[in-house]
């Protein structure tokens, strides 16, 4: 837990990243390294079929509300000190930032034990998932992949990506740029193999920028 730094991004945050029409968000979705989001939470109550896998989950609520209130003001923090990264017109300042994730993360949490009971959220992590092939139609991976390129080789992005499409007949990936805010040097190389096993892989443009740059998901589908 002590390696873990907890931060949720809201459910219309999830709909702009990953392009979502009102029709997918009713099919079965998967959502890789969730963490403290509170997307599961609001598209339950509306109706909507997911599942949320993160080792985080291994934990209860307590502890992970312990750690977001631990880690927050050193988040916080670092958001100060590189506002120029950052795009600040749909969240127009820093304060304003972590209302909406300290939002997300309650409602999360008011959703937590609930879920975990009904099998929502599992505590699990990639590049091995516990559940059978073709369970979901989307499978989505917010702020993990190409992420933490310098933190996790291409052939790992590649096993994630891998296990994901065994699960899921599309998968959708967000940010395309590293923690630094450059394009990922994984992505080409990432592209082209997932080609060569037989499935279509786009990059393509969403209606949401806040790292600045990272306004692009990679669309991964069978052909």
């Amino acid at each position: 837990m002590e390696n873990i730094v907890p931060w949720g991004r809201s459910y219309e945050e999830y709909i702009a990243m990953f392009d979502l029409t009102d029709s997918e968000l009713k099919l079965g979705i998967l959502g890789c390294g969730d963490g403290p989001a509170g997307f599961n939470a609001e598209l339950t109550r509306r109706g909507g079929h997911i599942i949320s896998a993160d080792p985080i989950y291994a934990f209860g609520a307590a502890q992970i509300k312990s750690r977001i209130l631990t880690t927050y003001e050193t988040v916080m923090t670092q958001m100060r000190k590189n506002q120029a990264d950052y795009i600040w017109e749909a969240i127009p300042s820093v304060e304003e930032l972590g209302r909406v994730r300290m939002s997300a993360m309650d409602a999360f949490l008011s959703d937590y034990e609930t879920g975990k009971s009904e099998g929502r959220y599992i505590a699990a992590e990639l590049p091995s998932l516990p559940f059978e092939s073709g369970k979901f139609d989307i499978a989505l991976s917010s702020h993990f992949l190409f992420l933490y390129s310098n933190h996790l080789s291409a052939e790992f992005h590649l096993q994630a990506l891998k296990d994901m499409l065994r699960v899921a007949r599309q998968v959708r990936v967000f940010p395309l740029l590293t923690l630094a805010g450059t394009r990922s040097p994984h992505v080409s190389f990432i592209m082209q193999l997932i080609e060569n096993l037989g499935f279509s892989a786009e990059i393509k443009r969403v209606p949401y920028e806040f790292q600045r740059g990272g306004n692009e998901m990679l669309l991964i589908q069978s052909v």
